[in-house]
């Protein structure tokens, strides 16, 4: 499938977001030039959208319905320098698309939140990890979590796009994303609800731009 097929099957499977079509494809086009050009994703969220957070990683960071063999180069690597288990390892292991979760280092988080604010546990983050052709997906169901607002204006102060993922207003997060995807909902649960959709898809857009050529696992 393309990019637009996988536009057309989440707009027909739900079609509360069809106006949201050329967002979603632009923000996808930002994470595949991010990619492109070695970078990274930093992901965070609250609550439920902490959840998200994670779930988005975990689908980019290994195979999600794409095989990722490894390169032919690590694998000889393996083979040769480890024997059995190397052989084991360059058949197993596969290649990812870095991301990183914010919500996912508890020391880290509780330390700051101690130590400095709990606003800050987020921004911190962008801080020490954000790096040119980086890219923040800040997601809140509200568009108005002062820890998610405050990593969007780290990132825009280090020159890191923003792809905002929120409910229907946007709110104050979203003079401070460079994309934004406002679900057309403001009940928190149903806003997550169809946020989850919205990340498969980029998921699934991103994954075939760079494993189109792999064998699908469904």
């Amino acid at each position: 499938m393309n990019k637009n097929s996988f536009l057309d099957l989440l707009c027909d499977r739900y079609p509360a977001l069809t106006d949201l079509r050329s967002p979603i494809e632009s923000a996808a086009g930002i994470i595949i030039d991010c990619y492109s050009a070695g970078g990274k994703l930093l992901v965070c969220g609250n609550g439920g959208s902490s959840s998200d957070a994670d779930h988005i990683v975990g689908e980019l960071m290994k195979s999600f319905e794409l095989e990722r063999p490894l390169q032919e180069s690590l694998k000889t690597v393996l083979i040769s320098s480890y024997g059995v288990r190397g052989k084991y390892l360059s058949n197993n292991l596969e290649r990812g698309l870095p991301a990183i979760s914010l919500s996912a280092h508890g020391a880290l988080s509780t330390a700051v939140a101690n130590d400095v604010g709990a606003d800050l546990v987020f921004a911190q983050q962008v801080c020490v990890y954000g790096k040119v052709n980086d890219v923040l997906i800040a997601l809140s169901s509200s568009g108005n979590s002062r820890n998610v607002i405050d990593a969007c204006i780290t990132a825009g102060a280090m020159n890191i796009k923003t792809i905002g993922i929120t409910g229907k207003t946007g709110g104050k997060m979203k003079q401070f994303c460079n994309i934004l995807i406002n679900v057309p909902e403001s009940r928190t649960a149903w806003v997550q609800e169809l946020h989850l959709p919205v990340l498969h898809t980029l998921c699934l857009i991103v994954e075939n731009h760079f494993y189109g050529k792999q064998k699908s696992k469904i």
